[in-house]
């Protein structure tokens, strides 16, 4: 079987088909910058304290009533309590003045019985303050950013299985679909229980979408254009719908119509099933090579350029074979066939882990970084788009392992510098922390490439999906895992740190894929360099290739 790229060159890299296919498949990663993300405002929790009724006290016991407590060195109201109404009712009508002629100290506590009073000021409504999801429920609100990276997790293993099987362009359409359809449902949630539910089922489609965008886009296009796309094109849009998600939610104030907002823009996307076409390399490793002939002259005429007779001469006599041998379809199982393939699917689920955990914990955590949540969300946003002109040119010119490796390294070491930082110098500590969103979001867009170009394309939207998927793992604990500040300020930090410099080791032991073909069959993906690890030995890698090679 003749080469793909080569057989293809005659398209050459940028005409008017690879064009439009770009920059329509990178317009849509937009909508999973503005939504993946919107957990940020929609799940804040505003400024609370207990609501106190309109009774008749007066104003020195109204100014007094919610206990002070010292939080971070600074006093703040108490969230979660108050001094017993009935008490200050009656010790108010018999005109003691609190201070004076009582002891707060000695006074009785109570709960918020009657709800909690909410700050307007940064936002209008939240899920917190319209569910309450505060004090002894305040579990609930890291939780919610859980069950939408679960709906992720799940997206992300089916949709790449599915993508493999019945082809990229349609499980594109079918998640952003689902995306949009579910996000617009949330806004009409009458509770907690139907926003998680309804916010699962929006996951779903959410990063399933991009996978099959990105995908898609390497297996159509070529050479540096390929370079481009995966590593700068999908990522920097992506990084202009994070950018607009805090202008959206600046504008809007209310959770409600923020979803409203992010949601709709998805009937937009719909024209778009006319012009972008399905894989030709997926419907040549299907066997349906006159489908993928037709694809490739359509772009021909819209290149301008004459097309062979017979384009995939090779490939047809190849389609023969595979019917007259009934091949199976490749699953999951096969990412673990080998002692190379699950050497090398190991290490990469766990660098995934550590990529999405550490990009999703400090995002969650930007509005910390200043009073405004609206500039700490646009600064982290922006600091994406260094990291991915970073990633291209990395990408293009430099090989994967170092890239990798050092980009980790970086951000693991900012994190733990973290610490070292006196708390007069705050821009020291925000800019280590932007430090460390750079390095995780350099090495995201570098992994993606770097997962794509390993394996064979009866595999790789599998592998990306499972990845993928162990990724989502660490997005489901990374809203939990900034929880840890209540044990140790910067214990987040440390994990974090430390999961970046293992990565950073771990991805030595992974074949080089720069200045290299994709591969189109596992065949040619186990005859690249053996993953060189002590734990691998050379009988064990030798043995399962030979019946691989018999399937093929």
């Amino acid at each position: 079987m003749n080469d793909y790229d080569e057989t293809t060159a005659f398209l050459g890299h940028w005409g008017r088909f690879q064009q439009m296919v770009f920059f329509l498949l990178c317009a849509t990663t937009i909508p999973n910058g503005t939504g993946i993300l919107s957990i940020i405002f929609v799940a804040d929790i505003p400024s609370h304290h207990c609501m106190v009724p309109e009774v008749n006290l007066t104003q020195d016991w109204l100014s007094v009533i919610i206990p002070r407590k010292v939080v971070n060195g600074k006093q703040e109201l108490s969230r979660c309590s108050r001094y017993r109404l009935d008490v200050v009712r009656n010790l108010s009508a018999q005109g003691f003045i609190p201070g004076r002629d009582v002891n707060l100290a000695d006074l009785e506590q109570e709960g918020c019985v009657d709800g909690w009073s909410n700050s307007r000021d940064i936002y209008q409504s939240t899920i917190v303050s319209e569910f309450d999801l505060v004090c002894n429920e305040q579990w609930k609100q890291p939780f919610t950013s859980t069950i939408y990276f679960l709906g992720v997790l799940v997206g992300s293993f089916f949709s790449g299985q599915l993508s493999d099987r019945y082809g990229r362009k349609p499980v594109l359409f079918a998640t952003m679909a689902i995306q949009m359809f579910f996000t617009f449902a949330q806004v009409f949630s009458p509770s907690w229980m139907v926003f998680s539910i309804l916010y699962f089922f929006s996951g779903l489609g959410q990063i399933a979408n991009y996978m099959a965008a990105f995908v898609l886009g390497t297996e159509i296009l070529t050479g540096n254009v390929r370079v481009l796309f995966s590593s700068l094109g999908v990522c920097l849009f992506y990084a202009v719908g994070y950018m607009m998600l805090p202008l959206f939610a600046y504008l809007l104030r209310d959770w409600r119509s923020l979803l409203l907002a992010i949601s709709l823009p998805g009937l937009l996307y719909i024209p778009l099933w006319w012009f972008i076409p399905e894989s030709p390399r997926w419907l040549l490793s299907q066997g349906r090579v006159e489908e993928a002939e037709a694809i490739v002259r359509n772009a021909a005429k819209k290149n301008k350029v004459e097309a062979p007779q017979i384009i995939f001469q090779d490939y047809s006599v190849d389609k023969k074979k595979r019917l007259s041998k009934n091949e199976e379809p490749h699953t999951v199982f096969d990412l673990i066939r080998t002692s190379n393939i699950r050497a090398t699917t190991a290490i990469l689920c766990m660098v995934w882990f550590t990529l999405t955990t550490g990009y999703y914990g400090l995002s969650l955590n930007t509005l910390q970084l200043s009073a405004d949540p609206y500039i700490s969300c646009f600064i982290s946003a922006a600091v994406e788009v260094p990291a991915y002109i970073s990633s291209w040119l990395a990408l293009r010119y430099l090989p994967r392992r170092p890239s990798f490796s050092c980009t980790m390294l970086m951000g693991g070491l900012s994190l733990y510098f973290i610490q070292l930082v006196p708390q007069s110098l705050p821009e020291v500590s925000i800019a280590l922390d932007m430090l460390g969103k750079f390095g995780f979001a350099t090495g995201t867009a570098l992994m993606f490439v770097y997962t794509v170009e390993l394996y064979p394309t009866v595999l790789r939207n599998t592998a990306t999906g499972t990845c993928s998927m162990f990724s989502r793992l660490g997005s489901c604990t990374a809203p939990f895992l900034l929880q840890l500040n209540v044990y140790f300020k910067y214990l987040p930090y440390i994990t974090l740190g430390t999961l970046a410099v293992v990565s950073a080791f771990a991805t030595l032991f992974i074949s080089e894929t720069f200045g290299r073909a994709l591969p189109e069959t596992i065949q040619q993906m186990l005859k690249r360099e053996r993953v060189k690890c002590p734990c691998i030995t050379r009988k064990e890698t030798a043995e399962p290739v030979v019946v691989l090679e018999s399937q093929l």
